[in-house]
């Protein structure tokens, strides 16, 4: 049906559909009269003691339901007489409560025992996807690291944000890399949290592997559209990522040996049921044997070293219980990447990564009153050093910030919950900070470079309103602001959503949000790379502003096995930014005059269907999408699809339990091939007489061209071992099973087929660069 809509219709199209939606659920079915009462309490692990967050506790029957919170806690309204919650978790056994509800401030804390087996790790009873058809969240996905960890990877890394490319509206950047591009945005306009911390550059391996580590995240929600009050200073997606609290009951050591890394997690009991630590490790070994070819071929003639590439991470978090109502929280995030080349003339050095430390306190005022206040910083930084003969050159960019925020979770009667809380962040930028000199000649000594500051801040409030048993509404505010040398930028964001059911099995669902970003990724390339800096908004940069509307339908099948759900949206940006053709983004003082400012759309149809009961589960998902941006100094003022435009894009992904000890897994994925740009023409230019001519492209409109088509399959297997302690398990993967060979860019070269003058050009022939061929991998596993 998209297909038969013009362009310049669609948002006109996409309005009056939520508009349609919100008179429906405008017109609700009557409240059914009778008095409810409140029942809250918290979700733990039985084994662990850890706050299980995002746990599910539902009664069907009545379509009521919560999602816990940071700490755990829940709250439901049901009405008087007798009820069963039942409560589900990712790798947890359901759980199925009766309770009698005769009054308020009934509290009712439950716990979850492990899955006993490797198939209910990602098998979740029906009532889960009962529950995400009656959540008023829209475009939200949710995983766990035990489902990445049964998914097929590159070189068996297993990578959380790779997974999320493999759900409807989330983009890679190209072949094996980790960048997200949610519903047409860039992938700097994603706000990436850990542990409620940004991290400015989640990436490894020049963007093939993410900074999450498998092992020490709890799991991962991914906000697409209608985003909560208290997110802000992104555009186009929220990636929240959780890292788990560490086993409060005993000492555990887990880990894993693969072909290009190994991985080490050591978590356990600090006080006993007062306090308990993780702390998770992980380090490539590539660099080891590299470093052992090149002294052994060092002496070999015509001999070129291999460039020396490594990185790490280091995760850990602590957390001790001071009372009954409150609790104390550290995490950190180290993580550092080193590529080095060298000769005797010439040495080259690149060092990137995070820093991210935080500390939080959550207090129970009572049952009805959380809060949450955080102390955090973060930073990220590149330096690039260079030695050539007697002179050194270095380039630096970093960003730091410094945050203070308090959250709160306010329990109310009626089906209120209500979320309030302020930020305030304070960044330091360093821009292309050049250092040249010379050991033999101190005069020649060179700096340049810029330096900046800014102070954003943001307040806000929402209200989860549970209506009736068919209506639920969420709907907010926030005030946010930046100021910059004396420049001071405010802007109010609503932001609103609403579910309504049709009946038991179908609901649909609408949502708005306006958002704003303050800084800005400055990047040469289409891809995200670690030399990239990021800038502040100022008198001549004004910050970025999107408005996203969304309206989708939901249909449960087959007694709840399975959920198909499908979405339609429309995204606006302005205030996009550019650079001019030949810009010079290094070494660049007035790097501002190389910027161009424009505007931005994006709109799609996204369609999911996801089973996640029985022996055979997975998901299916397509998506229609167009995203374009208009610059009046690029392609004559034209509209021009981006880089990562893609028209159609298909993820399925299967997971099948072939008996207790193996499981089998299989993820294909489709897209159509990247956007770009081409000459269409050369001439010769003739400057110098009696030099050769020199060949200049031209070029028509951007991104005018395409890539072939993107396909691949993977295939992965588990067999879990049977050792005398703890567990364990052998992993095979091959990505890319069938050996396609999809392009990752396309470059010219010059044909030389004139046998009167082998120096004469005759021609031009595209060639295509390819990345992975079929890769197999292993990976041994264990846990004690």
């Amino acid at each position: 049906m998209l297909q038969l809509i013009s362009k310049k219709s669609y948002s006109v199209y996409v309005l009056h559909l939520l508009a349609w939606l919100l008179l429906v659920c405008a017109v609700q079915r009557p409240a059914l009269a009778q008095t409810t009462y409140r029942i809250s309490g918290t979700v733990t692990s039985a084994t662990t003691g850890e706050a299980l967050v995002g746990a599910t506790v539902a009664v069907p029957g009545l379509q009521a339901g919560s999602i816990t919170n940071q700490v755990g806690a829940y709250s439901v309204n049901l009405p008087a007489g007798d009820h069963t919650l039942q409560v589900t978790y990712i790798g947890f056994e359901p759980l199925a409560r009766t309770i009698t509800v005769s009054s308020n401030a009934q509290r009712q804390n439950l716990s979850l025992q492990p899955a006993s087996n490797q198939l209910q790790e990602v098998e979740v009873e029906t009532n889960s996807l009962t529950q995400k058809l009656n959540d008023n969240r829209m475009s939200v996905e949710r995983l766990s690291s035990r489902e990445a960890k049964l998914l097929p990877a590159l070189f068996g890394e297993v990578d959380l944000i790779k997974t999320l490319q493999l759900k409807p509206g989330v983009q890679s950047g190209g072949e094996g890399a980790s960048g997200l591009y949610v519903r047409g945005g860039s992938s700097d306009q994603n706000l990436v949290l850990l542990d409620d911390a940004v991290i400015y550059n989640p990436s490894h391996l020049f963007g093939f592997f993410s900074v999450f580590n498998p092992d020490a995240v709890e799991d991962v929600e991914l906000y697409k559209a209608g985003f909560p009050a208290e997110f802000g200073g992104r555009l186009s997606s929220v990636v929240d990522v959780k890292l788990r609290e560490g086993n409060k009951d005993s000492l555990v050591v887990s880990g894993g040996l693969g072909l290009i890394s190994s991985r080490l997690t050591v978590e356990g009991p600090l006080v006993k049921d007062k306090s308990s630590f993780i702390l998770s490790g992980r380090r490539t070994y590539v660099d080891v044997f590299t470093r052992q070819f090149n002294r052994i071929s060092e002496d070999k003639e015509d001999y070129s070293p291999i460039p020396d590439y490594y990185f790490y991470d280091f995760n850990a978090k602590l957390n001790y219980k001071l009372s009954d109502k409150d609790n104390l929280y550290f995490s950190g995030y180290y993580g550092r990447d080193f590529f080095s080349f060298s000769d005797d003339d010439f040495a080259f050095g690149f060092e990137w990564g995070n820093t991210m430390a935080s500390l939080r306190w959550q207090h129970k005022f009572s049952d009805r009153l959380y809060a949450n206040t955080m102390l955090s910083t973060t930073g990220y930084k590149y330096t690039v050093d260079n030695k050539l003969d007697v002179f050194n050159v270095s380039l630096t960019s970093d960003i730091l910030d410094y945050t203070l925020e308090s959250n709160f979770d306010l329990f109310l009667d009626g089906g209120h919950t209500v979320r309030f809380g302020a930020k305030a962040i304070q960044h330091s930028f360093t821009v292309g900070r050049l250092n040249f000199n010379s050991a033999e000649n101190p005069d020649q000594d060179f700096s340049a470079g810029s330096d900046y500051e800014g102070t954003e801040f943001g307040v806000y409030a929402s209200d989860d309103f549970e209506v009736s048993p068919f209506l639920s509404l969420n709907y907010g505010l926030r005030f946010s602001g930046f100021v910059n040398n004396g420049k001071l930028f405010t802007a109010l964001e609503p932001r609103a959503s609403a579910k309504y059911n049709l009946s038991e099995t179908v609901s649909i669902k609408a949502s708005y949000a306006n958002m704003m970003q303050y800084v800005h990724l400055v990047a040469n390339s289409g891809a995200s790379l670690p030399t990239d800096v990021w800038y502040p908004s100022t008198g001549y940069v004004k910050p970025q502003r999107s408005q996203q509307v969304a309206a989708g339908i939901s249909k449960l099948f087959a007694d709840g096995k399975f959920l198909v759900t499908n979405e339609v949206y429309y995204k606006w940006m302005r205030r996009q930014i550019d650079f001019r053709d030949g810009a010079n983004l290094f070494v660049n003082d007035n790097i501002e005059q190389e910027f161009l400012f424009g505007k931005g759309e994006s709109y799609g149809n996204e369609i999911y269907f996801e089973k996640i009961k029985g022996r055979t589960t997975g998901w299916l998902g397509y998506t229609l999408s167009w995203t374009y941006r208009t610059f009046e100094g690029i392609n004559n003022g034209n509209r021009f699809p981006t880089r990562y435009d893609r028209r159609h894009d298909i993820n399925l992904v299967v997971l099948h339990q072939l008996n207790k000890r193996i499981s089998l897994t299989g993820a294909f994925v489709y897209g159509t091939g990247n956007a770009f740009s081409l000459p269409v023409a050369r001439f010769p230019f003739q400057d110098v007489e009696g030099k050769s001519p020199t060949i200049v492209p031209i070029f028509t409109e951007r991104n005018g061209f395409r890539l072939a088509s993107y396909h691949r399959l993977d295939l992965g297997l588990v067999l879990k071992l049977k050792p005398k302690r703890g567990e364990a398990d052998l992993t095979f993967s091959a990505y890319n099973a069938y050996n396609r060979r999809n392009p990752y860019f396309v470059y010219f070269e010059q044909a030389k087929e004139d046998p009167q003058n082998e120096e004469r050009i005759t021609g031009f022939q595209a060639k295509q660069v390819s990345l992975f061929p079929v890769i197999p991998s292993v990976t041994y596993n264990f846990k004690f």
